[in-house]
């Protein structure tokens, strides 16, 4: 069975099943028999999504939400397969986001631009539309109500303009995608996690980002629920390493933005030094290159998100 956890609040996450085992989750809140789906990695994490739902004793017709927290296919390559198979579902995302579901070419074409149409078509396949009336668009403030649980969700700019974060009133947890960074659960270090800022392009904005975590935690949440990877507790101390680690790799950036051909690199190499030093005061031992390894793709997004923010700076 692929990672399951449930934390006996009416919220579950399992394993996306992308790319590698617990890189991405899959949240779902569960009220009354009725279903919210949280973020739907892509289309080869339809099994694993109706799998859960069998775990759960529900089917399909359960489900009557699928929320996209931003459209960055990891988070939504998934969901117009999903919406396919879940007859009532209908998709709850950021206004600038919902076009590019209901036409989704231009959303594939700027993906392809950044990983290369060869990776694109092997890790995520053909992306499905989804009908324009089947989708909500999620303004700031939005409220949606699962069997009387209401989700509530927040226009949150930093990571990606078309960004949301869903506070869960029961439990004043929120589901934070990207916003609330990367917290991998190979990283832990006894009950203590690891937390990092997520920069990657093209719609990085680092001021953007310290208000949203700001507001996020002007709601109090008793734990935070990342796409990478799931429930992270001590959240005010969570919010202060996250905000030390995002000046540490914005001050990196700065320092290189004259570097030239030369910027890209070296972004990347100090920024990965940098979090390898915070990792190992962390106490994590895992040995460096697996720590690559486990980076690998955050390291490279990341050192271009910082160089596409560089060049929005006037000089």
């Amino acid at each position: 069975m692929f990672d399951w956890r449930d934390y006996g609040n009416g919220i579950v996450a399992f394993d996306a099943g992308y790319v590698r085992p617990i890189l991405a989750a899959i949240h779902m809140v569960v009220e009354n028999g009725r279903v919210a789906v949280i973020d739907t990695g892509s289309n080869d994490s339809l099994p694993n999504a109706l799998a859960a739902l069998e775990r759960l004793e529900l089917g399909p017709a359960a489900v009557d939400y699928v929320f996209l927290t931003h459209i960055h296919l990891d988070h939504a390559g998934g969901a117009g397969r999903m919406l396919q198979h879940f007859p009532n579902a209908r998709l709850v995302v950021h206004p600038r986001g919902a076009r590019h579901m209901a036409e989704p070419s231009k959303l594939i074409a700027g993906v392809s631009a950044v990983y290369g149409a060869e990776y694109v078509e092997r890790v995520y396949g053909e992306i499905q539309p989804i009908p324009a009336e089947r989708i909500i668009e999620a303004a700031d403030g939005h409220v949606v109500s699962l069997a009387g649980r209401e989700l509530l969700c927040l226009d949150t700019p930093g990571h990606a303009r078309h960004h949301i974060c869903i506070v869960d009133t029961r439990t004043t947890g929120i589901f934070t995608g990207d916003m609330f960074g990367l917290s991998y659960r190979e990283l832990d270090v006894g009950d203590r996690q690891f937390i990092f800022p997520t920069t990657t392009p093209t719609q990085f904005e680092p001021d953007e980002m310290r208000k949203s975590i700001a507001r996020l935690l002007s709601y109090r949440p008793e734990a935070m629920y990342l796409t990478h990877y799931s429930q992270v507790g001590d959240v005010a101390s969570k919010a202060d390493a996250l905000l030390h680690h995002l000046d540490a790799m914005v001050n990196i950036a700065l320092k290189e933005k004259a570097a030239g051909g030369e910027r890209h690199v070296r972004i990347k190499e100090r920024t990965s030094a940098y979090l390898l030093s915070a990792i190992r005061a962390h106490g994590c031992t895992l040995p460096d290159s697996e720590l690559q390894s486990i980076w690998a793709t955050d390291l490279e997004l990341n050192a271009q998100g910082l160089g596409v923010w560089l060049d929005t700076l006037k000089d």
